[in-house]
């Protein structure tokens, strides 16, 4: 769907394992290696772990595609047997003929397997028993797989045996009635998740081999994606995967970290923070970031008012000056207690006249049961003024503290911001300086989501689109009822994205939703300047 979009010859992150495109990390590379060495040489038992997704069926798969000529395998997918299912599938395997009286039997079907291995070893053949998913192997199996290993010649095993599972594999081995078998294993192996560089790796590595011959994610969404799926291939090749599809339906040919977090969401079904929000390291993700840079801020005048020198004549009367607006620095200081999530959150939601719970779901997941949506990501202060709504800032203190401010009003001059119970306003310039673009903002979608809404689209969502817009230029509404996207709304998406200085392609993402929700001037939600039209 997606794939002649990104200029792909296919889609590159296909969960079904294929050792074309499989990324050898340090870890992984070091796996493999002795996991052919295992194939090549005599002895015992090799455990390879990992977690769920971390890439172990693609090493095996990959282990087998690399198989020299005298070795014969036999791969075991589901291990949930009985010893003596768990020998015949081995002699399956292995092509060994195996007759109907026999199969139930442990002593006939281990003669077998004996006469097979002496035989193949006389032909210069090594035997390689591979076990997948082996922590659901059962205790009894295991003592009859180390039996197996008894099977030897006076120089050399005649069964190398490769066991990959779970971490439940370790505690399983670890079993006091299983410490015979424990002895004999000479390798052990974890695959580890990605590290940061290599989780960008693994995703630019999977694009070259599906035929990309440029960046199709941004910096920042390689960042995202290596945090949201904690490094375990599977999850990344899923989030990235929904992130292209949504990237598609945008028409953005790179993938940028918001559209990354909304993949992620529809991908664990909940909403996804900013690696800036400290919920994120609740959801077991990456912990807070905070930028490096440290400015220094210039001090301005008190906010109090100045008092007037003692003189021997009266000062002639002028005009009383405002008094200027405080230094970011010192209320930063002076509220320090008030500047983390939860508080700022709060205010937030009293704006829009809610409860904020703290220390229940994450504020993005209390609004949507309300019927609001968080907007995150990063923009300007022209975005806000467009959005036109509060907003959770998060600004970098001048010790490279993070603290999060509401954004309450906003003018050409000034910004004000909710702290010590009341409006304060501080300079555009002071904010900037401390500001970096991160912000959260709530807003309300129409009735059933802010998917976005392209041409072909067909619902009462569409219905709302072209409505609002004729509502928002002035013209009365259509008489007919029209649910169905088609090129005239596509015109006035585009003439409003136009007007708004979005990007103009059509299609009714989220920020083109947000700007005509504000548009629309609904008196009972908050803005930062007044009515969306004052």
């Amino acid at each position: 769907m997606y794939a002649s979009f990104f200029g792909l010859n296919e889609k590159p992150f296909s969960i079904t394992p294929d050792p074309r495109y499989l990324f050898l990390s340090e870890r992984h590379a070091e796996a493999l290696a002795h996991l052919v060495y295992g194939i090549n040489e005599a002895g015992g038992f090799i455990q390879l772990t990992g977690e769920v997704g971390t890439g172990k069926t693609t090493v095996v798969r990959s282990l087998l595609a690399q198989a020299p000529k005298h070795a014969e395998i036999a791969l075991i997918l589901n291990p949930r047997m009985t010893p003596a299912e768990f020998l015949l599938a081995i002699c399956e395997e292995l092509g060994i003929s195996v007759e109907p009286r026999s199969e139930g039997s442990l002593k006939d079907l281990v003669d077998l397997l004996s006469f097979h291995l002496l035989k193949a070893h006389a032909a210069g053949k090594r035997i390689v028993l591979v076990v997948d998913e082996a922590q659901n192997l059962s205790v009894e199996v295991l003592e009859q797989v180390r039996l197996l290993t008894n099977l030897e010649t006076e120089t050399q095993k005649l069964l190398q045996i490769i066991l990959i599972g779970q971490p439940e594999l370790r505690e399983l081995l670890d079993r006091t009635e299983l410490r015979q078998l424990a002895q004999r294993i000479t390798g052990r192996y974890h695959l580890d998740p990605l590290s940061g560089d290599e989780a960008a790796a693994y995703v630019r590595h999977r694009l070259r081999v599906a035929g990309a011959t440029r960046e199709v994610f941004s910096n920042g969404a390689l960042r995202e994606i290596q945090r949201l799926s904690g490094g375990v291939p599977r999850l990344i090749n899923i989030i990235s995967d929904r992130a292209l599809l949504g990237a598609f339906t945008e028409d953005r040919h790179l993938v940028s970290a918001s559209v990354v977090r909304r993949a992620a969401g529809e991908v664990f079904g909940r909403s996804v923070q900013p690696r800036w929000l400290p919920w994120t390291a609740g959801a077991g993700v990456a912990a807070l970031a905070v930028v490096s840079a440290v400015l220094i801020l210039p001090r301005f005048l008190s906010r109090a008012a100045p008092v007037a020198p003692v003189a021997a004549a009266p000062a002639p009367k002028s005009a009383p000056k405002p008094a200027p607006a405080p230094d970011l620095e010192k209320l930063l200081a002076q509220y320090d207690g008030e500047t983390d999530p939860d508080n700022a959150f709060n205010k937030l939601f009293a704006l829009w006249g809610m409860r904020y719970v703290a220390g229940s779901v994450d504020p993005c997941s209390q609004a949507m049961q309300t019927g609001l949506e968080c907007l995150t990501q990063r923009g300007s202060l022209a975005q806000l003024r467009l959005f036109n709504r509060p907003a959770v800032l998060n600004v970098i203190g001048a010790d490279g503290r993070p603290h999060q401010l509401v954004l309450a009003g906003l003018d050409e001059e000034h910004a004000q911001v909710d702290l010590g119970g009341a409006q304060r306003k501080i300079g555009i310039g002071d904010l900037s300086r401390s500001w970096f673009g991160d912000y959260v903002l709530l807003w309300k979608p129409a009735a059933g989501g802010s998917q976005p809404l392209a041409l072909g689209a067909r619902s009462a969502r569409v219905k709302w689109l072209r409505d609002s817009l004729r509502r928002v230029n002035g013209l009365p509404a259509e008489e007919a009822d029209n649910d169905r996207f088609d090129e005239s709304l596509v015109s006035l998406v585009e003439d409003f994205q136009r007007k708004n200085r979005l990007a103009v392609d059509g299609i009714a993402g989220v920020q083109t939703q947000v700007a005509l929700d504000a548009a629309l001037n609904d008196t009972a939600t908050p803005f930062l300047h007044g009515s969306a039209g004052s």
